[in-house]
């Protein structure tokens, strides 16, 4: 039998996200698929991948009552040879992740919302995420198909003897490394995925230390669509902002949303958010103008200081190495807020993440 990789994330909780080209489900104004997010708070080993926590990641799995992959792999993959050459990728992050890792050359077809790096345009396909097809993806007679959920395709793969690997999105930036960290193992890249975590945690430590701040925490309303979707701080996004110290003014909205709770304009006005992250800027077309525009919006603390950030909704919406490009926006949004209130501020925020994701009590737990 084919083995079956899957990252060792806990039970998961619908994503919402209104951005196109992601891995997350999408809100009900947007086709959706079938990622899932894990609950908040759970950490994985994030060290090097190796066949001794591989194993512990599966004993720790099925302990949690999780699945478990069917096989799980005895040794690292470290020989070319070894490693799979005919790679066929149907999660637009997981592309972007295999070729920051130097495994470019192993994928020979993505899907076709896999619109990054300009390098993974050679082997764009017409395949659907959203809507895998046995059928389709066989016929590229690949040795491992990586995929971002386990939807039946999974099983349909395994009968006709396809390997497969999932890596569902993550709840902290620890789960997003470890899945770096694994496909390098998996494709014989561990050196490169290594190299490529190392950089990404230096320079979001970097990003954020040594800020201004404020005396009160910064409040922000985080934009998924037009219809006013958003996240909480239990998200992938949310914990990223929880970084800096910002308070999420979703949070109180939560509920049963798993996360991303649809909110109305008359709460967002009243909570007069001092920053506001448009993450629907090319799935729904909004910029800074058109939330001005919008009806009493302009009374709103955001709009008034000029801090309505317009986000790429892929970035927003992937976990791939380009996160860092994230959090340098939302680092640059803060300095903002500082500029314009200067008075209102501290010294510096307190300290750097750690490898798990947390500054002071703040934990990282959140772009499809």
């Amino acid at each position: 039998m084919k083995r079956t990789f899957t990252v060792g994330l806990v039970a998961a909780l619908a994503f919402v996200s209104a951005a196109c080209g992601d891995d997350e489900t999408s809100s009900t104004k947007t086709s959706t698929d079938t990622s899932t997010l894990p609950n908040a708070g759970t950490t994985p080993n994030t060290s090097a991948v190796t066949s001794s926590t591989l194993a512990a990641e599966a004993t720790s799995k099925a302990t949690a009552g999780t699945p478990v992959a069917t096989e799980a792999p005895t040794t690292p993959t470290t020989e070319a040879e070894d490693a799979p050459q005919r790679i066929v990728s149907m999660s637009p992050t997981h592309t972007e992740i295999l070729f920051a890792i130097g495994a470019g050359d192993q994928v020979i077809a993505v899907d076709n919302l896999s619109n990054h790096p300009e390098e993974a345009a050679a082997v764009l396909t017409d395949l659907s995420a959203f809507e895998p097809n046995v059928e389709a993806i066989s016929g590229y007679e690949p040795d491992l198909v990586v995929l971002s959920n386990e939807g039946p395709i999974v099983k349909q793969l395994a009968k006709i003897d396809i390997e497969t690997w999932i890596g569902p999105a993550p709840a902290t930036l620890g789960d997003a490394y470890a899945q770096i960290e694994q496909l390098g193992a998996l494709t014989g890249h561990m050196g490169d995925a290594a190299e490529v975590v190392s950089g990404m945690e230096t320079d979001i430590a970097e990003l954020t230390s040594d800020l201004p701040a404020p005396e009160r925490p910064l409040t922000y309303y985080h934009e998924l669509d037009d219809t006013y979707y958003s996240v909480t701080s239990n998200t992938f996004l949310g914990s990223i902002y929880s970084l800096f110290g910002l308070r999420n003014i979703a949070d109180q909205m939560e509920g049963d949303s798993g996360g991303y709770p649809q909110l109305n304009a008359e709460f967002i006005v009243s909570e007069s958010p001092d920053m506001i992250f448009l993450a629907d800027t090319v799935c729904c077309g909004q910029t800074a103008e058109t939330v001005g525009a919008r009806d009493g919006w302009d009374s709103i603390a955001a709009v008034q200081n000029g801090l309505v950030i317009e986000m790429n909704d892929d970035i927003a919406s992937r976990w791939g190495p380009r996160i860092v490009e994230y959090v340098r926006q939302v680092r640059t949004a803060v300095e903002q807020a500082a500029a314009i209130e200067p008075a209102s501020f501290r010294s510096v925020l307190p300290s750097r993440p750690d490898r798990g994701g947390s500054t002071g009590q703040h934990r990282v737990d959140s772009g499809r």
